[in-house]
């Protein structure tokens, strides 16, 4: 995924054929195990109604960082993984 305008372009065109907005949308990120990167992307999705889990890796080093929350729109989802990605450094979004 070198282009990360191109990823959201095929990211929008998939969402928008395979789900009936607004609807419930599962985010999944990974970060360096961090508590306040942690709570940098939790911040993000602040007053939306997220239910928010997270899991550290066996050894520690990373916590996948799982949020389910009700988008309006594929914009509105491309938009928070966006400002995911550039407040949040290292972070990987799957």
């Amino acid at each position: 995924m070198n282009d990360p305008e191109e990823f959201y372009k095929k990211l929008k065109v998939q969402l928008a054929d395979t789900a009936l907005w607004p609807t419930a949308y599962l985010y999944k990120f990974i970060v360096p195990t961090d508590r306040s990167k942690i709570v940098l992307i939790e911040s993000i999705f602040d007053n939306l109604g997220a239910v928010i889990h997270t899991k550290q890796s066996k050894n520690g080093k990373y916590t996948s960082v799982s949020i389910n929350v009700r988008m309006k729109n594929p914009d509105q989802v491309i938009l928070k993984y966006k400002e995911v990605a550039s407040k949040v450094e290292g972070v990987i979004s799957l």
